[in-house]
């Protein structure tokens, strides 16, 4: 780390203010996506607004919304086509924020490949590694080729998504992020291409948000969780080099080309206003998974989510 960082580190170590605890469930390991929460943290700012945050990683990607559910944990980062689900089927969750405001979720293929478009799919394999969420994207994204998932044939690779696709075992994935796998199928040496969802008649959403308990949360703390992400994702669009080698810094398994890459290819994704609340975006998702059969009605945007700035 530069001696400025070092200065710098130093300057912020000492909180000022009585803290309390929180706890955060990531979404998965700790990964570029996260560098809003891991920069607040290492900055300092989390303890300038009086907070001692833990952070978890699942053991399970499915647990964190579940554990939020169960006032198990504060805040859990998950995505926002799975809170929509997970709302109609009844689980108690509210988004009350947002990390990543764009979709990093796409249809990966090789780029030399078979598949030109997504025409081509039919009668062949697509890897997948969450059912539900990237099921109802897929189904979609096949409708705008007049197809639906009983043309093509859906395999669970878990979270061996690009090595999947290069060794054969499959002629696409979905649910590769963008700013990961194709970084690292092009470090292999293999080029990838994706499909887009949004761009494929699926609404645009925000990939990453964090949700909470409505009946439970603590709006204070999550509000000032938010504000201290806020100001750590001002420090990395400023400083996008120093703010990596902080990030890097924190763990020796950080400090490579791939997570290189995707922190850069993720800065211009996060939420610069992590609290505001795009109502119109979540408005037409629901409307969106209703019409393709996947919800039973539609819950109002309140049922799904929530500005705290503007309570």
């Amino acid at each position: 780390m530069k001696a400025g960082l070092t200065a710098l580190a130093l300057f912020v170590a000492t909180p000022a203010i009585a803290q309390d605890q929180m706890t955060v469930m990531l979404d998965w390991f700790v990964n570029p996506d996260h560098g809003p929460i891991v920069i607040a943290e290492e900055l300092g700012y989390f303890a300038e607004a009086g907070l001692d945050v833990e952070v978890i990683a699942p053991a399970d990607p499915a647990d964190p919304p579940k554990m939020a559910a169960a006032g198990r944990a504060d805040l859990a980062i998950s995505y926002q086509p799975q809170l929509h689900l997970q709302v109609a089927e009844g689980m108690p969750l509210i988004r009350v924020g947002t990390l990543v405001a764009t979709p990093l979720n796409c249809l990966l293929v090789l780029k030399d490949g078979p598949i030109d478009e997504i025409a081509d799919l039919e009668g062949r394999k697509v890897g997948f590694s969450v059912a539900g969420v990237e099921e109802a994207l897929l189904s979609a994204m096949l409708g705008q080729a007049d197809l639906d998932t009983g043309d093509i044939e859906l395999v669970n690779v878990n979270w061996s998504l690009s090595p999947a696709l290069m060794s054969g075992q499959v002629d696409a994935v979905i649910g590769a992020f963008r700013n990961f796998e194709l970084n690292q199928m092009e470090i292999e040496g293999v080029s990838g291409r994706c499909f887009y969802p949004e761009e494929e008649g699926v609404p645009t959403y925000d990939e990453l948000i964090y949700v909470a308990n409505p009946e439970t949360m603590d709006t204070d703390l999550i509000r000032r969780f938010l504000a201290a992400t806020e100001k750590a994702t001002q420090f990395i669009v400023n400083h996008p080099r120093e703010s990596w080698e902080v990030f890097a810094s924190t763990s020796a398994e950080l400090q490579d080309e791939l997570n290189e890459r995707a922190w850069a290819d993720t800065i211009p994704r996060f939420a610069l206003r992590p609290e505001a609340l795009d109502q119109g975006r979540y408005a037409r998702f629901e409307s969106f998974l209703n019409e393709a059969g996947l919800v039973e009605g539609t819950r109002t945007v309140s049922d799904l989510a929530v500005d705290l700035g503007a309570q």
